[in-house]
């Protein structure tokens, strides 16, 4: 029975650690990013090979 009372308490910490990860990672994304840098990496997709420095 005591073992079965680690594991509970156990999943119900990881849980909230995981809840904490995620809210950290929302509030990083959409608070604290650079429009600028979200902006260049949606014209990736569509740069040539000269923007990169590739030669053909």
């Amino acid at each position: 029975m005591a073992i079965q009372q680690i594991f509970d308490d156990a999943s119900s910490v990881m849980t909230v650690i995981s809840f904490a990860t995620f809210m950290g990672i929302v509030g990083w994304t959409y608070l604290l990013h650079k429009g600028s840098d979200f902006d260049a990496a949606a014209r990736l997709p569509f740069a040539d090979g000269a923007d990169q420095g590739e030669e053909h």
